[in-house]
C-alpha cells in the first residue's frame, strides 16, 4: 500500500549558493544565503556544489527535527544584488548557482484532510495539472500554493 507521504507530490526549493575564493588560495567557500552557517569549503567547483548539497540537506533536518520553519529562498537577482551592495570591491571574485533540494521529508508527516471547493475552481485546478509538469496531483498543487501564500 502506498503511504501519504510517497503519494504527496514532492515540493522542490531552488537555493542559491555563492562561492568565493576571496584569499585566491585555491579554496572555494561555499555559502547559502538563505541558510546562515550553512557553508563549505572545498577546492573544486563540483565537490562544492557536491557537498553544499548535503550540508542544506543536513541544515534542513536539523531546522525539522527542532520544530523551525524551512526558509524560503529568494531569488538569485535579489542576493547578487545585495552581495554587490555589501561587497563592491569583491563582487566579480564571486559566482552564483542554484541548487534544487526536495523540501518534502522536512514538511513533516503528511495528512489526508477533507477540503470542499467550488467546482470551477477543481475543474481549473485539475487543468493546470495536467498541463503543467511541476505539478503532477492535485494535492500537490494546492500544497504548492498554499506554501506560496504562507509565505506572504
Amino acid at each position: 500500500m502506498t503511504s501519504p507521504m510517497n503519494m504527496m507530490e514532492k515540493l522542490a526549493m531552488n537555493y542559491a549558493i555563492v562561492f568565493l575564493d576571496e584569499k585566491n588560495d585555491g579554496l572555494y567557500q561555499v555559502q547559502v544565503p538563505d541558510l546562515p552557517g550553512c557553508a563549505v569549503s572545498v577546492n573544486s567547483i563540483d565537490m562544492g556544489l557536491e557537498k553544499i548539497t548535503k550540508s542544506i540537506k543536513s541544515h534542513l533536518a536539523i531546522l525539522a527535527e527542532y520544530g523551525e520553519k524551512i526558509p524560503t529562498a529568494m531569488s538569485m537577482e535579489k542576493h547578487r544584488h545585495a552581495y554587490a551592495n555589501d561587497n563592491p570591491h569583491t563582487y566579480t571574485k564571486a559566482f552564483w548557482a542554484i541548487v534544487n533540494i526536495d523540501i518534502t521529508a522536512y514538511l513533516g508527516k503528511s495528512h489526508k484532510i477533507n477540503v470542499t471547493l467550488p467546482e470551477l475552481l477543481i475543474k481549473q485546478i485539475d487543468d493546470r495539472v495536467s498541463k503543467s509538469s511541476s505539478y503532477r496531483t492535485r494535492s500537490g498543487f494546492i500544497a504548492s500554493a498554499c506554501l506560496a501564500e504562507l509565505e506572504k
